[in-house]
């Protein structure tokens, strides 16, 4: 009889703990990420269209042969080319080692103008730059390809960021020189120092030229982030390296301005300005991509002929990876959209946390 009447009691003791487990310990699994595909368009002598207004376009570059595409996966430009190319979103330019008076072209093959100069065409979306033979000078162009100003060096240029306002060049003797766009003045020239064979192998400057990040060195490598302070530099963040990049290297300042990314053997630093954190992520592989969107930064690392797609979300932790082989590859992004250049195809995969 007394063990009829305490099985009520058990119940309710098990109803409470079982609640109270629920409310307390029990946590929502985890959001899984969606990989859905959109379209896949081949880039073998495809079918040229034309982009409807409003229609997103973006480069590709994939062996010898570049071109433009739209969100919508049409071809709207198709080019194959023996030596050199050079080619942004909005400008692209076919060369060789002998180019001289260089003409380029927009993104719907009209000619925007000609770069009147000997050298290598380099876009950066809008901008335009040639580097001069010799490997130590460089030239800034306007819209049209007529030389705005050149800055003429002697040391090997190891390094280069190209922002709206300032330029930035890292060079042989680990001295690092930002230049103001509208004139070509050279507003800081500095040296983050620290190793024992200086030199610049990675460089970013962010938008508003105020900072400036770098991997520099052999023999105790280092990641620096500096700040501008009147017309010094002045290392407001720094780390030794545990492991010597033999290779020029990526730098990258997110679109807005809170973090950088630096790349180097074995893994990738991300520094949080605003909360003043360094964090590690081990990939094995030499990053030679980083794309972003709202959500996520994606980082394409290769191996010889395999290549991986890293994301990492804006807490700083790396969600997934996938890999494939290819001859040559690139990524890009617009909005929730991964677009994967592979050989001779074009991939659209609308990411999603579902």
């Amino acid at each position: 009889m007394k063990l009829k009447r305490l099985i009520p009691l058990y119940i309710i003791v098990t109803f409470i703990f079982t609640l109270m487990y629920i409310i307390f310990a029990a946590k929502p699994l985890a959001k899984e990420y969606q990989f859905t595909p959109i379209w896949k368009i081949s880039t073998a002598n495809p079918a040229i269209s034309e982009a409807e207004d409003g229609e997103k376009i973006m480069n590709f570059h994939l062996g010898q042969t570049l071109g433009y595409f739209t969100e919508n996966g049409k071809v709207i430009l198709y080019k194959t080319f023996p030596d050199r190319a050079a080619i942004s979103n909005s400008y692209y330019a076919l060369y060789d080692s002998q180019a001289n008076n260089i003409p380029f072209y927009t993104n719907k093959a009209e000619l925007a103008g000609t770069i009147e100069a000997s050298g290598y065409p380099f876009f950066i979306d809008n901008l335009i730059y040639i580097f001069l033979p010799g490997g130590s000078s460089f030239s800034k162009c306007d819209e049209s390809g007529k030389i705005l100003w050149t800055y003429e060096g002697i040391l090997p240029i190891t390094a280069f960021s190209a922002k709206e306002k300032y330029t930035a060049a890292g060079f042989a003797d680990g001295t690092i020189k930002v230049f103001n766009n509208a004139n070509g003045s050279e507003e800081i020239n500095f040296a983050p120092g620290g190793s024992d064979y200086p030199v610049i192998l990675g460089l970013d400057i962010s938008a508003d030229g105020q900072y400036v990040a770098a991997i520099s060195g052999h023999n105790q490598q280092r990641f620096t982030l500096s700040h501008r302070e009147e017309n010094q530099q002045k290392i407001i963040f720094h780390t030794f390296l545990n492991s010597d990049t033999p290779y020029r290297t990526l730098v990258h300042f997110c679109k807005n301005g809170n973090r950088v990314l630096y790349n180097y053997k074995g893994a990738v630093g991300i520094y949080d300005l605003k909360e003043d954190k360094n964090t590690i992520i081990p990939i094995k592989d030499k990053v030679i991509s980083i794309e972003e969107n709202d959500n996520f930064v994606y980082m394409l690392s290769k191996n010889k002929t395999n290549y991986t797609v890293s994301i990492i979300e804006k807490t700083d932790t790396l969600e997934g990876t996938f890999s494939f082989e290819a001859e040559s590859a690139f990524i890009s992004t617009d909005g929730e959209n991964l677009y994967i250049g592979k050989d001779n195809t074009i991939s659209r995969l609308s990411v999603s946390q579902e």
